[in-house]
Protein backbone atom coordinates (compact mmCIF):
# COMPACT_ATOMS: atom_id res chain seq x y z
CA UNK A 1 0.00 0.00 0.00
CA UNK A 2 2.79 2.39 0.92
CA UNK A 3 6.19 3.17 -0.77
CA UNK A 4 9.28 2.91 1.51
CA UNK A 5 9.67 5.97 -0.16
CA UNK A 6 7.00 7.84 0.51
CA UNK A 7 7.30 10.34 2.93
CA UNK A 8 6.79 9.37 6.50
CA UNK A 9 3.66 11.84 7.53
CA UNK A 10 3.59 13.14 10.83
CA UNK A 11 -0.43 12.66 12.41
CA UNK A 12 -1.60 14.13 15.64
CA UNK A 13 -4.73 12.75 16.68
CA UNK A 14 -6.59 14.11 19.62
CA UNK A 15 -9.62 11.53 19.90
CA UNK A 16 -10.51 8.79 22.54
CA UNK A 17 -8.50 5.57 23.94
CA UNK A 18 -10.59 2.49 23.39
CA UNK A 19 -9.59 -0.38 25.62
CA UNK A 20 -10.49 -3.25 23.13
CA UNK A 21 -8.11 -1.72 20.34
CA UNK A 22 -10.12 -1.46 17.73
CA UNK A 23 -11.00 2.00 17.76
CA UNK A 24 -10.58 4.77 19.28
CA UNK A 25 -6.67 6.53 19.46
CA UNK A 26 -5.11 2.68 19.17
CA UNK A 27 -7.39 2.05 16.04
CA UNK A 28 -5.51 5.61 14.77
CA UNK A 29 -2.14 4.86 15.82
CA UNK A 30 -2.24 1.29 14.26
CA UNK A 31 -3.98 2.60 10.89
CA UNK A 32 -1.20 5.56 11.12
CA UNK A 33 2.02 3.22 11.54
CA UNK A 34 0.39 0.31 9.02
CA UNK A 35 0.19 3.16 6.30
CA UNK A 36 4.09 4.46 6.92
CA UNK A 37 3.25 7.44 8.79
CA UNK A 38 4.43 8.50 12.73
CA UNK A 39 1.35 8.97 15.07
CA UNK A 40 0.74 11.31 17.92
CA UNK A 41 -2.12 11.82 20.06
CA UNK A 42 -3.96 14.02 22.58
CA UNK A 43 -6.31 11.64 24.28
CA UNK A 44 -9.81 13.37 25.18
CA UNK A 45 -11.08 10.50 27.30
CA UNK A 46 -10.60 6.70 28.62
CA UNK A 47 -13.32 4.97 27.22
CA UNK A 48 -13.81 1.02 29.29
CA UNK A 49 -15.22 -1.01 26.10
CA UNK A 50 -14.27 -4.18 24.28
CA UNK A 51 -16.50 -5.45 20.84
CA UNK A 52 -19.92 -5.71 23.17
CA UNK A 53 -20.08 -2.09 23.99
CA UNK A 54 -19.08 0.92 26.15
CA UNK A 55 -19.53 0.70 29.95
CA UNK A 56 -17.96 3.50 30.95
CA UNK A 57 -16.26 6.94 29.91
CA UNK A 58 -13.81 9.10 31.67
CA UNK A 59 -13.14 12.51 30.29
CA UNK A 60 -9.59 13.99 30.48
CA UNK A 61 -9.11 17.32 31.55
CA UNK A 62 -9.23 19.89 28.99
CA UNK A 63 -6.51 21.62 29.82
CA UNK A 64 -4.60 18.14 29.72
CA UNK A 65 -5.73 17.74 26.10
CA UNK A 66 -4.58 21.25 25.13
CA UNK A 67 -1.41 20.57 27.24
CA UNK A 68 -0.89 16.77 24.97
CA UNK A 69 -1.57 18.79 21.50
CA UNK A 70 0.48 21.63 22.24
CA UNK A 71 3.66 19.68 23.84
CA UNK A 72 3.30 17.51 20.19
CA UNK A 73 3.24 20.77 17.81
CA UNK A 74 6.05 22.52 19.42
CA UNK A 75 8.56 19.78 18.97
CA UNK A 76 7.27 16.76 16.87
CA UNK A 77 5.03 18.81 14.90
CA UNK A 78 1.95 17.43 12.43
CA UNK A 79 1.56 17.31 8.37
CA UNK A 80 -2.09 16.85 9.55
CA UNK A 81 -4.48 16.48 12.63
CA UNK A 82 -7.38 13.53 12.75
CA UNK A 83 -9.93 14.39 15.23
CA UNK A 84 -12.35 11.67 16.97
CA UNK A 85 -14.50 11.57 20.23
CA UNK A 86 -14.31 15.11 21.55
CA UNK A 87 -17.14 14.55 24.11
CA UNK A 88 -18.88 17.85 25.09
CA UNK A 89 -19.14 21.31 24.26
CA UNK A 90 -15.77 22.48 26.48
CA UNK A 91 -13.78 19.77 24.64
CA UNK A 92 -15.46 20.91 21.37
CA UNK A 93 -14.39 24.21 21.73
CA UNK A 94 -10.91 23.37 23.04
CA UNK A 95 -10.05 21.58 20.04
CA UNK A 96 -11.42 23.93 17.92
CA UNK A 97 -8.92 26.49 19.25
CA UNK A 98 -6.22 24.17 18.88
CA UNK A 99 -6.69 23.76 15.03
CA UNK A 100 -6.53 27.72 14.66
CA UNK A 101 -3.17 27.51 16.47
CA UNK A 102 -2.38 24.75 14.32
CA UNK A 103 -3.59 26.43 11.04
CA UNK A 104 -3.04 25.51 8.23
CA UNK A 105 -2.08 21.73 9.13
CA UNK A 106 -4.81 20.31 7.29
CA UNK A 107 -7.64 18.53 10.02
CA UNK A 108 -9.20 15.36 9.19
CA UNK A 109 -12.66 15.71 11.32
CA UNK A 110 -14.31 12.69 12.16
CA UNK A 111 -17.64 13.82 14.26
CA UNK A 112 -18.22 10.69 16.44
CA UNK A 113 -21.32 10.48 18.36
CA UNK A 114 -22.22 6.94 18.48
CA UNK A 115 -20.16 3.50 19.42
CA UNK A 116 -20.89 0.70 17.62
CA UNK A 117 -22.66 -0.93 20.49
CA UNK A 118 -25.04 2.35 20.54
CA UNK A 119 -23.60 4.26 23.03
CA UNK A 120 -23.41 7.87 23.56
CA UNK A 121 -19.72 9.36 22.47
CA UNK A 122 -20.90 13.26 22.10
CA UNK A 123 -23.47 14.97 24.69
CA UNK A 124 -26.70 15.77 22.72
CA UNK A 125 -25.97 19.98 23.31
CA UNK A 126 -22.11 19.36 21.97
CA UNK A 127 -23.82 18.54 18.55
CA UNK A 128 -24.23 22.32 17.72
CA UNK A 129 -21.10 22.88 18.59
CA UNK A 130 -19.47 20.30 16.17
CA UNK A 131 -21.40 21.70 13.47
CA UNK A 132 -20.94 25.77 14.31
CA UNK A 133 -17.00 24.95 15.00
CA UNK A 134 -15.67 21.87 13.40
CA UNK A 135 -17.10 21.35 10.52
CA UNK A 136 -16.17 25.01 9.09
CA UNK A 137 -12.54 23.43 9.86
CA UNK A 138 -12.55 20.52 8.09
CA UNK A 139 -10.35 19.99 5.29
CA UNK A 140 -11.95 16.87 5.53
CA UNK A 141 -14.93 16.28 7.16
CA UNK A 142 -16.26 12.32 7.40
CA UNK A 143 -19.80 11.80 8.86
CA UNK A 144 -22.24 8.74 8.81
CA UNK A 145 -25.99 8.76 7.69
CA UNK A 146 -26.84 8.88 11.32
CA UNK A 147 -24.16 11.62 12.14
CA UNK A 148 -24.53 13.52 8.87
CA UNK A 149 -28.44 13.78 9.43
CA UNK A 150 -27.73 15.29 13.29
CA UNK A 151 -25.35 17.82 11.76
CA UNK A 152 -27.95 18.59 8.94
CA UNK A 153 -31.19 17.81 9.60
CA UNK A 154 -31.56 15.45 6.59
CA UNK A 155 -32.71 12.00 5.90
CA UNK A 156 -29.82 10.21 4.77
CA UNK A 157 -31.12 7.09 3.43
CA UNK A 158 -30.28 6.78 -0.30
CA UNK A 159 -27.12 7.88 -2.50
CA UNK A 160 -29.38 11.18 -3.18
CA UNK A 161 -29.59 11.82 0.66
CA UNK A 162 -26.15 11.10 1.24
CA UNK A 163 -25.39 14.06 -1.85
CA UNK A 164 -27.81 16.20 -0.18
CA UNK A 165 -26.12 16.10 3.00
CA UNK A 166 -23.21 16.50 1.58
CA UNK A 167 -23.69 19.48 0.25
CA UNK A 168 -25.28 20.57 3.12
CA UNK A 169 -22.36 19.94 5.19
CA UNK A 170 -19.87 21.89 2.28
CA UNK A 171 -22.51 24.77 2.50
CA UNK A 172 -21.34 24.97 6.28
CA UNK A 173 -17.99 25.23 5.67
CA UNK A 174 -16.08 22.02 5.14
CA UNK A 175 -13.91 22.08 2.63
CA UNK A 176 -14.61 18.48 1.53
CA UNK A 177 -16.93 15.83 2.44
CA UNK A 178 -16.61 11.72 2.96
CA UNK A 179 -20.19 10.63 3.07
CA UNK A 180 -19.97 7.33 4.04
CA UNK A 181 -22.61 5.09 3.22
CA UNK A 182 -22.20 1.67 5.22
CA UNK A 183 -25.56 2.70 7.16
CA UNK A 184 -27.63 3.08 4.02
CA UNK A 185 -29.73 -0.23 3.16
CA UNK A 186 -28.83 -2.17 0.25
CA UNK A 187 -26.29 -4.58 -0.91
CA UNK A 188 -23.47 -2.39 -2.04
CA UNK A 189 -21.86 0.10 0.14
CA UNK A 190 -20.91 3.66 -1.57
CA UNK A 191 -19.31 6.14 -0.02
CA UNK A 192 -19.35 9.66 -1.70
CA UNK A 193 -16.12 12.12 -1.38
CA UNK A 194 -17.81 15.64 -1.80
CA UNK A 195 -15.69 19.01 -2.58
CA UNK A 196 -16.50 22.34 -4.47
CA UNK A 197 -15.67 20.94 -7.90
CA UNK A 198 -17.31 17.68 -7.89
CA UNK A 199 -17.98 14.24 -6.26
CA UNK A 200 -16.09 10.62 -6.33
CA UNK A 201 -18.18 7.54 -5.70
CA UNK A 202 -16.52 4.48 -3.79
CA UNK A 203 -18.64 1.49 -4.00
CA UNK A 204 -18.34 -1.98 -3.41
CA UNK A 205 -20.07 -5.03 -2.87
CA UNK A 206 -21.38 -4.98 1.18
CA UNK A 207 -19.01 -7.43 3.64
CA UNK A 208 -21.23 -9.83 5.29
CA UNK A 209 -19.18 -9.74 8.67
CA UNK A 210 -19.65 -8.68 12.23
CA UNK A 211 -15.90 -7.07 12.51
CA UNK A 212 -16.68 -3.50 11.64
CA UNK A 213 -15.64 -1.92 14.76
CA UNK A 214 -13.73 0.85 14.33
CA UNK A 215 -14.01 1.40 10.64
CA UNK A 216 -14.83 5.11 11.31
CA UNK A 217 -11.76 5.93 13.02
CA UNK A 218 -9.74 4.30 10.50
CA UNK A 219 -10.75 5.60 7.86
CA UNK A 220 -10.67 8.94 9.08
CA UNK A 221 -6.95 7.85 9.73
CA UNK A 222 -6.11 6.68 7.29
CA UNK A 223 -7.05 9.95 5.11
CA UNK A 224 -5.27 11.77 7.15
CA UNK A 225 -1.77 9.83 7.04
CA UNK A 226 -2.21 10.12 2.86
CA UNK A 227 -2.99 13.65 3.22
CA UNK A 228 0.04 13.95 5.58
CA UNK A 229 2.53 12.47 3.20
CA UNK A 230 1.32 15.01 0.94
CA UNK A 231 -1.41 12.76 -1.66
CA UNK A 232 -4.26 14.72 -3.43
CA UNK A 233 -7.10 14.83 -1.53
CA UNK A 234 -9.01 11.95 -3.63
CA UNK A 235 -5.90 9.85 -3.97
CA UNK A 236 -5.47 10.05 -0.49
CA UNK A 237 -9.05 8.80 0.36
CA UNK A 238 -8.88 6.11 -1.84
CA UNK A 239 -5.82 4.83 -1.08
CA UNK A 240 -7.70 4.87 2.59
CA UNK A 241 -10.75 3.55 1.33
CA UNK A 242 -8.91 0.15 -0.02
CA UNK A 243 -7.38 0.01 3.06
CA UNK A 244 -10.30 -0.08 4.94
CA UNK A 245 -11.98 -2.43 2.80
CA UNK A 246 -8.84 -4.78 2.91
CA UNK A 247 -8.58 -4.77 6.76
CA UNK A 248 -12.75 -5.48 6.91
CA UNK A 249 -11.61 -8.62 4.88
CA UNK A 250 -8.77 -9.88 6.84
CA UNK A 251 -10.41 -9.18 10.18
CA UNK A 252 -8.75 -11.48 13.15
CA UNK A 253 -12.00 -12.46 14.31
CA UNK A 254 -11.62 -11.66 17.80
CA UNK A 255 -14.34 -10.69 20.51
CA UNK A 256 -18.00 -11.95 21.24
CA UNK A 257 -19.59 -8.51 19.47
CA UNK A 258 -18.26 -6.11 16.60
CA UNK A 259 -15.05 -7.45 16.06
CA UNK A 260 -11.62 -5.09 15.28
CA UNK A 261 -10.26 -4.98 11.60
CA UNK A 262 -7.02 -6.34 10.79
CA UNK A 263 -5.21 -3.03 10.98
CA UNK A 264 -1.69 -4.69 10.35
CA UNK A 265 -2.60 -6.32 7.13
CA UNK A 266 -0.22 -4.26 4.96
CA UNK A 267 3.12 -5.28 6.90
CA UNK A 268 2.43 -9.06 5.87
CA UNK A 269 1.30 -8.08 2.25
Amino acid sequence: MTSLTSPLGRVLIIAGSDSGGGAGVQADLKTVMALGGYGATAITAVTVQNTLGVTGVHPIPVDIVQAQARAVLSDIGADAIKTGMLGDVAMVEAVAALLDEAAPIPAVIDPVMIAKGGASLLASDAVDAVRTLMVPRAALLTPNAPEAHALTGLVVESLDDQRRAGTALLQLGARAVLMKGGHVAGDRVIDLLLTPTGETVFETDRQDTRHTHGTGCTLASACAVGLAQGLPLDAAVAHAWAYVQEAMASAPGLGQGHGPLDHGWTLRA
